[in-house]
């Protein structure tokens, strides 16, 4: 068959729609892109907000309108399976732990007249459940891969529905991440990122226990030629080893996103996080003298019940003072089964609005000054596979998370380079290739 993959959310969900391209291949299917007539198509979804769950639904419609057979995987479909199920050309519902059999279930519901199934498991709180085996896999339409080590979450965090589709945090063994990283490498990917729900907690369920930065350490050596970007890692989760690492070795990506939330400690504690503001106020500053040109950014969630204009001042301050490279900026969103959906004080929309208006504005001055803070810095850069739209030039992602822009040839395209920066435009750096 013919099948196309529609990947919503998250680097996990990424993941493991290139790991399940690579299962279609093996089980003889042949993958094609949404637009040349696939005869299925998988919408691998996410929940995290409405306007996830508002996207998955629009993505199924469209892939049924074009006249596929949709199966709809993820987060979304885990949550809401019947609801996924009711709508039209739905053939297929599978759950996030059913993921590394979905073909195997697509080959034994056919007929287009087939009522749909539903393959999704009750994802259990109190017990852990393995890893699904998917396969990392080299996608040559982009210049980096996603390696899973992490899934599921042991946080119970007051406005997330994520343990409730993932389950409890579940880690892949140090060995069997090694040999995978060791898989990409062989297909000559410069840059890998580790990807997981949780990364900061990796480890603490095998035994004999590890950590996210013994991981890494190990990683190094097996990386060849290429380096080593993480994900998500909250602040409290950031040891000194790990800090080591990025101040020493130049495989490692000098680059950390510090998701905190809040800058307010009340409206920390009833999102039941377990970091302060004064563990992001200790460690940024830190990370910025023991990795010159780190760049390290942070989500934050504004409008959350309760959340006072005393609050709101306390974050918009903190953020303002550290030197942060950008913000992921999110309106809280209330998700049925979650505690906080049921807390007093709800915010109204126009105050979550002019709240995430004035931190986007913020970060966009912080990433015009990371942008201007590197010119005249030798950055390692990673070319995308596609060209910047307006200018024609090659654009790359540096160590550090930064987005540069050079002139180049095709030859450069995937691959890495070196690239000076000699002058910066708004957000974005532009430079040139050197030896």
């Amino acid at each position: 068959m013919r099948v196309a993959f529609s990947t919503l959310g998250c680097r996990l969900n990424q993941f493991e729609s290139d790991a399940l391209e690579q299962m279609a291949r093996a089980a003889g299917h042949t993958v094609v892109d949404a637009e040349a007539a696939p005869e299925v198509v998988v919408v691998n979804t996410c929940t995290i907000t409405h306007e996830a769950d508002a996207d998955a639904r629009q993505h199924v419609r469209r892939a049924a309108r074009a006249g596929a057979r949709v199966v709809v995987t993820g987060c979304w479909a885990t949550a809401a399976p019947a609801e996924a199920a009711a709508l039209p050309g739905v053939a297929l519902v599978v759950g996030n732990r059913e993921k590394e059999r979905l073909f195997d279930m697509l080959g034994e519901t056919c007929s287009e007249e087939h009522v749909p199934e539903i393959h999704v498991a009750p994802v259990d709180l109190l017990r852990r459940v393995r890893v699904a085996r998917l396969r990392p896999a080299a996608d040559p339409r982009r210049s980096r891969a996603y390696l899973k080590i992490q899934d599921g979450c042991d946080y119970r965090c007051s406005f997330c529905v994520v343990p409730q589709v993932r389950g409890r945090s579940a880690s892949v063994a140090p060995d069997e991440v090694q040999a995978q990283l060791r898989e990409l490498v062989a297909a000559g990917v410069p840059e890998v990122v580790l990807t997981g729900v949780h990364l900061g907690i990796y480890g603490r369920d095998l035994r004999p226990r590890a950590t996210l930065s013994g991981l890494v350490e190990g990683l190094l050596p097996q990386l060849g030629a290429a380096r080593l970007r993480l994900g998500s890692v909250d602040p409290h989760e950031v040891d000194e080893r790990l800090i080591a690492l990025l101040a020493s070795d130049p495989r490692l990506c000098p680059y950390l996103h510090l998701p905190v939330q809040s800058g307010d400690d009340d409206t920390l504690r009833r999102m039941r996080r377990a970091h302060t503001a004064a563990d992001l106020r200790a460690l940024v500053p830190r990370l910025a003298v023991a990795v010159p040109g780190i760049g390290v950014g942070t989500d934050v969630i504004v409008g959350f019940p309760g959340e006072s204009d005393e609050a709101f001042a306390a974050t918009h301050a903190l953020l303002a003072a550290l030197p942060l490279a950008y913000l992921h900026v999110f309106a809280y969103s209330p998700r049925a089964g979650t505690d906080a959906a049921c807390l007093s004080g709800q915010i109204d929309a126009a105050v979550k609005q002019t709240r995430g208006a004035a931190l986007r504005a913020l970060s966009a001055s912080k990433q015009r000054a990371f942008a201007a803070g590197q010119v005249g810095r030798t950055l390692a850069a990673v070319i995308h596979r596609t060209r910047h739209r307006r200018t024609g030039l090659l654009v790359g992602r540096a160590g550090n998370g930064l987005t540069v822009l050079l002139p180049g040839g095709e030859a450069l395209l995937g691959r890495a380079v070196h690239v000076e920066v000699e002058r910066a435009e708004g957000t974005l750096a532009v430079g040139r290739a050197v030896a």
